[in-house]
């Protein structure tokens, strides 16, 4: 969901994990001039059509190549309250964005998938602070925002599996607990 929360978790993720790195979708918009505008003048930013995925696709392919040569901060994370040694070797991407699930060439790819949501009155009041360029024109968000949102978490609810919803209304220390813990898990396994 747009202003979930997705690029703070995501950051404060890096900082606790080894060989950590993000990648955004917002990266990959195409121009504005390349992006379609609907009969009520809404520029459709809000689907996968506004995206150079197979850019995206190719860039994450990259980086799974070539973890380590990517550029990748390796130094060791700030917190360590879990056990993390014999990580060395383990390189984390973190992808994050807002129709990541609803695009097939990346759903092989994922090891974890989280999708934050949020409730409409509380999304659009955290939209109303963001400052977007362009920006948003009046009517946007219920126009199109809100409802392609509601259409791609239909999508991925009945086409994804794996999945594990978050709370955006959570703190984002408790949000970012719950992830990590669950990330280092998910590390002892492939570790195991």
């Amino acid at each position: 969901v747009t202003n979930g929360g997705k690029t703070t978790l995501a950051q404060k993720l890096k900082k606790m994990l080894p060989n950590c790195d993000i990648m955004s979708q917002d990266d990959f918009f195409k121009p504005e001039s390349e992006v379609e505008t609907d009969e009520r003048g809404f520029k459709l930013y809000d689907v996968l059509d506004a995206l150079y995925m197979d850019e995206m696709v190719e860039s994450i392919l990259s980086w799974m190549k070539s973890p380590a040569s990517s550029g990748v901060v390796t130094e060791k994370p700030q917190n360590t309250r879990d056990n993390l040694k014999n990580t060395d070797d383990v390189y984390i991407l973190i992808v994050e964005g807002f129709l990541l699930y609803n695009y097939e060439p990346l759903n092989e790819l994922w090891n974890r998938r989280y999708f934050l949501t949020l409730p409409y009155e509380e999304c659009k009041r955290r939209r109303s602070t963001r400052v977007y360029q362009p920006a948003d024109t009046p009517g946007y968000f219920d126009g199109h925002v809100w409802p392609m949102y509601l259409k791609y978490k239909r999508e991925l609810e009945e086409n994804a599996s794996n999945v594990v919803y978050l709370d955006g209304t959570k703190s984002q220390e408790e949000l970012l607990s719950f992830v990590y813990s669950d990330i280092i898990q998910e590390l002892k396994k492939l570790k195991g």
